[in-house]
């Protein structure tokens, strides 16, 4: 009876299985699955894309254009000394001349430094706390930290300055549509106060090229340090250099060394320039390597004047050595 019992049992149990696993598997073949992904193409999606441009095309089109802004003009500050840099009081307030005198010499071309400043417009920082009267002095912009990239800020702070123009070369070159000629120029500024700036330029007409030259030099201008570091000197401010300094440039290597006062500028005729308008009047030098070589001399004795501010010096040094940096204010 148990076999019997078995025998229906599996018989009833295994063919509905069979049977529906079948269509199963028929029911959910892969390659429908297809048809779903091309319901939803991503290439239809595009003209949304294209309208929306085209709409704001149209309306940037349609849109009225802005009116143009006015041009205010800047007044000019008023010139009142003590509030104002030196440069700019002089601008705005000239002196009187006397038809007798004679005109000032410039070298090269450009436009006087008293009628840039009535026309300046600063463009950085500096420039713009310089017109308004927060920075009077040089030594306030250098403490400021903020770069100098406007001749008009020297001319502002230092109106005094003399220009002297080292050496002019010309440069000629052989081509193809024949020899062009141009003109390699170093100038040197100074005060004769504690400042002094050193350039060089290319150009193709002299006069514009030493201009240029000479503008550069203004936006290299440094503060020099002067003291009584020689021990011949009698105690007292001196009119030479706290310490012994040199400096390089190519193959030409410059020793500078203090001197004392009345001994005068026992240095290359170069150097001699731009010592006299940094204000030193007295001082000892060496000099090694190719000194006939105008242009390293000159920034040999250049370089000697930045490694001597590069120094650092006591303030007991400082008082003993009579130091100054910059200009002698009274």
């Amino acid at each position: 009876m148990s076999d019997e019992q078995k025998d229906p049992s599996s018989e009833d149990v295994e063919v509905p299985v069979t049977e529906e696993a079948v269509p199963v598997e028929e029911a959910v073949p892969v390659e429908e699955a297809a048809p779903v992904e091309e319901a939803a193409p991503v290439e239809e999606a595009a003209p949304v894309e294209e309208a929306v441009v085209a709409v704001e095309a149209v309306e940037a089109v349609v849109a009225p254009e802005p009116e143009p802004m006015p041009i205010v003009p800047v007044e000019a500050p008023v010139a009142r000394s003590g509030e104002q840099a030196p440069g700019l009081f002089l601008a705005f307030n000239p002196p009187e001349v006397s038809e007798d005198a004679p005109p000032r010499r410039r070298r090269g071309v450009g436009e006087d430094p008293a009628e840039a400043l009535r026309k300046w417009q600063p463009i950085t920082r500096l420039g713009r706390t310089v017109l308004s009267g927060e920075i009077v002095t040089m030594e306030q912009a250098l403490r400021s930290g903020m770069p100098i990239r406007e001749v008009q800020i020297i001319d502002a702070l230092l109106p005094n300055l003399e220009e002297e123009v080292i050496t002019v070369n010309m440069i000629q070159r052989m081509t193809d549509s024949g020899r062009r000629v141009r003109f390699n120029v170093m100038a040197c500024v100074g005060n004769r106060d504690g400042y002094v700036g050193l350039a060089i330029a290319k150009g193709k007409e002299v006069a514009g090229t030493i201009r240029k030259a000479i503008d550069a030099a203004k936006l290299n201008i440094i503060s020099v340090q002067r003291g009584n570091g020689s021990w011949e000197s009698s105690v007292g401010p001196g009119t030479s250099i706290p310490f012994k300094v040199t400096g390089r440039a190519g193959s030409t290597r410059l020793t500078l060394m203090p001197a004392a006062a009345g001994k005068g500028l026992v240095v290359g005729q170069t150097g001699k320039k731009i010592l006299e308008l940094a204000g030193i009047s007295d001082i000892l030098s060496r000099s090694k390597g190719q000194t006939r070589t105008t242009i390293n001399y000159a920034l040999a004795t250049y370089n000697a004047l930045i490694e001597m501010n590069k120094t650092r010096v006591s303030d007991d040094q400082k008082n003993r050595l009579y130091m100054v940096r910059g200009r002698i204010l009274e």
